[in-house]
């Protein structure tokens, strides 16, 4: 929207809030109304919450962090204690399941913070672009 200046927002600020799973704009209220479903409003502020566009970048960030982690484990594993594979089978493919399941939550909360501290499809606007 040409002439119309959104106000300033602290980026880290918003993106720690939605680590937090926490409203990006007040911080109190809660981002997710089910596991991984946004909010359409603030239950404290009345921020509209719904406008984000997170898509897939949650799942691929939880995927390549996972991925890193669990492929240095692997390596150490194999180069201190000669495991048998079969530990490999017991161990890392829970983890492999586990750890994304576990960040999710938090990564899609810091990519919706960093979309609505940005003005990002028309947060801030009061309308979807």
């Amino acid at each position: 929207m040409p002439g119309k200046a959104l106000p300033q927002r602290s980026v880290g600020q918003a993106m720690w809030r939605g680590t937090l799973c926490k409203c990006p704009h007040c911080g109190q209220g809660k981002m997710f109304r089910a596991y991984l479903k946004v909010a359409d409003h603030c239950d404290t502020c009345g921020e509209q919450l719904d406008l984000h566009r997170a898509d897939d970048f949650p799942p691929y960030i939880a995927i390549m962090i996972v991925g890193h982690l669990l492929v240095g484990i692997m390596l150490h594993m194999d180069m201190v204690w000669h495991v048998d594979p079969l530990t490999y089978l017991y161990t890392l493919i829970p983890l492999a399941v586990i750890m994304p399941l576990a960040m999710l939550p938090s990564i899609k909360g810091a990519i919706v913070g960093l979309q609505w501290a940005n003005g990002m499809y028309g947060f801030g606007t009061g309308q979807r672009d």
